[in-house]
């Protein structure tokens, strides 16, 4: 399987050649930054209502008064998957103040 030429494709590239089957069902974490706590909770009560079954972790980061919300989706790894689910994250993320800091798989 070959992937287009840009960041998502490097790393699916590299989890192929890993020995990942990108063709199976993985946990797949999207990683967001938020500068306030309370913009990282709100963000985590929108998707406790819209997707009760996301599991969504809140942690601060190394840096100071930055706070890491992960969300992970059980998804088919694809290329096209990853960039709409990441899409779908950086607006809502967006909406809460926050931004997106990639995305990995929990292997």
């Amino acid at each position: 399987m070959t992937f287009p030429d840009d960041e998502t494709g490097q790393v699916l590239t590299e989890m192929q050649a890993a020995g990942i089957n990108l063709n199976e069902m993985h946990p797949v974490v999207f990683f967001h930054l938020f500068e306030k706590e309370i913009q990282a909770q709100a963000m985590i009560a929108h998707l406790a209502e819209k997707a009760p079954d996301m599991v969504v972790t809140l942690e601060p980061d190394e840096l100071p008064n930055v706070w890491d919300l992960n969300c992970t989706v059980t998804m088919t790894p694809s290329y096209d998957a990853i960039v709409a689910q990441e899409a779908e994250f950086e607006l809502l993320a967006k909406k809460f103040k926050g931004f997106n800091d990639g995305w990995g798989i929990e292997a």
